[in-house]
């Protein structure tokens, strides 16, 4: 397993995070959609977003980029499921390929991205915790 290296300005951030939502960081992502992912255990989801998603909004203002809060789970179906939240889906898991089968076209597209970026994004997430998935599949 390769070390995981921050630079300082992702220190900052990462610290800056906890003490905005007074919980544990277990990682944080940024990608070129200006799109910041903050990874955090599950139970701690609800306080890190804050009531009324204060603490988001208070971070968004702090980074004027979009922030997301995913939480952290062991099993590669419930993390590909709290990556995807809101959207509703079903997930599986056959010969180290995740497969996600949404029920309509737009949450498809979404889940795609423009130039399969979100798949891009997501996939470079969930390898990071779950090394054996190969790729991922939307159908």
């Amino acid at each position: 397993m390769s070390k995981i290296t921050y630079n300082a300005e992702s220190l900052k951030i990462m610290t800056l995070f906890e003490k905005v939502t007074r919980t544990r960081l277990k990682d944080y992502f940024s990608d070129e959609n200006n799109l910041m992912t903050f990874v955090v255990d599950s139970p701690y989801v609800g306080k890190a977003i804050g009531k009324k998603a204060v603490n988001v909004k208070k971070l968004e203002q702090l980074f004027n980029k979009k922030i997301k809060i995913l939480g952290f789970d062991k099993t590669p179906e419930k993390f590909v499921n709290n990556l995807i939240f809101p959207l509703k889906a079903q997930v599986n898991i056959e010969n180290s390929i995740i497969i996600i089968k949404t029920q309509d076209t737009k949450t498809k597209a979404f889940l795609i991205g423009r130039n399969r970026s979100n798949i891009k994004n997501n996939l470079m997430i969930i390898r990071k915790y779950f090394r054996d998935i190969v790729n991922m599949e939307i159908k």
